[in-house]
């Protein structure tokens, strides 16, 4: 399976373990039926990042967290566990292993009706 596959599978597995009693849904891309609160998987960047011995992929993945709350509490909250779940990935992804995850940015964003959450992570895996 390909780093970016493999990588894909993790995400949403630790998403689902530790976000999938708090919210409605976990989609893969933007949903029109997904009630709010929900989470959705952004896009995945990929670059290489081999070795002299080894193969390597660099990944940019993006998760979405929208409420539909007045207030920005529970977005910030769902955050919080999102980022939570993700940092405790395990370096064994089938082929790959995960050699670092990094929360490059993380924005709240006011939307109408309701709160945005974006988590943007840099992860790092070698074949192996």
């Amino acid at each position: 399976m390909s780093a970016e596959r493999s990588f894909h599978a993790a995400l949403l597995a630790g998403l689902r373990a530790g976000l999938g009693a708090q919210v409605n849904a976990i989609v893969q891309g933007p949903s029109a039926t997904a009630a709010a609160p929900y989470v959705e998987l952004g896009e995945l960047l990929a670059g290489d990042w081999s070795t002299k011995d080894a193969a390597g992929r660099e990944l940019r993945s993006l998760v979405l967290i929208r409420d539909g709350s007045d207030v920005p509490d529970r977005a910030q909250a769902l955050g919080d566990a999102a980022e939570a779940a993700l940092s405790s990935l395990g370096p064994a992804l089938g082929d790959w292993r995960l050699v670092s995850l990094v929360l490059i940015r993380r924005r709240l964003v006011r939307e109408r009706p309701g709160w945005l959450v974006l988590l943007e992570h840099r992860a790092r895996l070698l074949a192996g």
